[in-house]
């Protein structure tokens, strides 16, 4: 996108700052999100509150992104919910350092924080996602994702491993907490420095209101998509499939601790090579795509095929290659799908469509983590060929949606 307003900058120049505002507030909530647990614990709270307030945490992420992405739409609001969003993050994340000098308060405290922050990431995200779609160069917004989602991953290792630094200089949690205070304040400055250099999200009309339909069809429209394209819809449940079939790094690492192959200190490690391995897929497969299209895509099934068969192995060297697999997987999924996603559904309701396509891989994530940990310890085999067949299916689908594009 060139603009010819003055002082605007060039597409590639907001892509690489929107990248760094979620790199820097990826090492706040990531590193929230690895010593959340610990915290809770350190404040009284059983294993089974860690594992609620944690799980309602991750659901109202992507759930409340329905209602969230709509909302962005039909008021053009994608700049104000991408600043509150941020700023719940960024405010929330560094007072959870306090949280221990509040007495029998702190809990409580603590898990109105933990949600309030997660909720902030379901306000921001649609809207986020769509102006960077907006912000990407005509031709690149391929790159432009991979770009960002490279960036992004320096924050998600980066900031966990800040935690565990300060945890082992000081014997306590809290300080870390303080110190994220840092990044979430960069992440708000870099935001708002962009929404001063950028036309992003101002050129974009609202929903046409359109003919009365009453209160059911205008609900379904707004919230559920209905009134997106068929191929979006074929596309998103083509995602929440290989979603499904992807595991989760956590059952990957309990079988890896469980088997013996690696000790429970190299695991963050392992995690370390994976997150890399995703940037470097990301901005791989971003390039082709944008010379391409859809159809770059079609390699995801089949490389989330292969995962099960790797990380299940017996031997480290082919367990390792799976987590490369597995890597690249998790990269195109989480950056290219998003390019996609901004080819099949207008520009006016893209936010409403990123919502729309979180809440579906939800339903895909807890379908696979289900599977997985039900099968995973004594039917490895059992859960690698119904994976597979969950891979064939998303192939079909991915198959339909691209087709009704036209190539590049």
């Amino acid at each position: 996108m060139t603009s010819p307003h003055p002082g605007t900058w060039s597409p590639w120049r907001s892509v690489v700052v929107f990248g760094l505002v979620s790199l820097a507030a990826d090492m706040a909530y990531e590193g929230m999100r690895a010593m959340a647990g610990p915290l809770l614990g350190s404040l009284g709270a059983s294993a089974l509150v860690v594992g609620v307030v944690t799980g309602t945490g991750e659901a109202l992420a992507l759930v409340l992104r329905l209602f969230t992405g709509s909302w962005a739409d039909r008021g053009n609001r994608h700049w104000p919910l991408t600043i509150v969003g941020y700023g719940m993050t960024a405010v929330c994340v560094p007072l959870l350092a306090l949280t221990p000098f509040l007495g029998a308060a702190g809990l409580g405290v603590a898990i109105t924080l933990i949600l309030l922050e997660r909720t902030g990431k379901a306000v921001r995200s649609p809207a986020k996602s769509a102006l960077l779609a907006q912000m990407a160069p005509e031709g690149g917004r391929g790159k432009g994702f991979g770009v960002h989602k490279a960036l992004d991953q320096v924050g998600a290792f980066s900031g966990p491993l800040l935690l565990a630094a300060v945890a082992a200089a000081t014997g306590l949690i809290w300080p870390g907490f303080a110190l994220l205070a840092v990044p979430g304040a960069a992440a708000m400055v870099l935001l708002l420095w962009l929404r001063r250099h950028t036309t992003a999200g101002t050129d974009v009309d609202d929903v046409p209101a359109g003919p009365p339909r009453g209160r059911a069809a205008d609900l379904r429209a707004a919230v559920l998509g209905s009134e997106l394209p068929r191929a979006f819809h074929l596309f998103s449940l083509s995602s929440a499939l290989t979603t499904a079939g992807l595991m989760t790094f956590g059952v990957i690492s309990y079988r890896l601790v469980e088997d013996d192959l690696v000790s429970v200190a190299a695991v963050p490690l392992v995690y370390a090579v994976a997150m890399a391995v995703a940037a470097v897929a990301a901005l791989a497969n971003g390039a082709a795509f944008d010379r391409r299209g859809g159809r770059t895509l079609l390699v995801v099934p089949v490389l989330v095929t292969v995962v099960p068969w790797l990380v299940l192995g017996g031997s480290l060297a082919v367990v390792l290659a799976g987590i490369v697999v597995w890597g690249v997987a998790m990269g195109i999924q989480d950056s290219t799908v998003k390019a996609y996603v901004a080819d099949l559904v207008p520009t006016r309701r893209r936010a409403t469509a990123y919502g729309v396509f979180a809440a579906v891989q939800g339903l895909g994530a807890l379908v696979g983590g289900t599977l997985a940990g039900a099968l995973v310890t004594n039917h490895a085999t059992a859960l690698s060929v119904v994976l597979g067949v969950l891979q064939l299916a998303a192939l079909g689908l991915l198959l339909r949606a691209t087709a009704a594009v036209p190539a590049r």
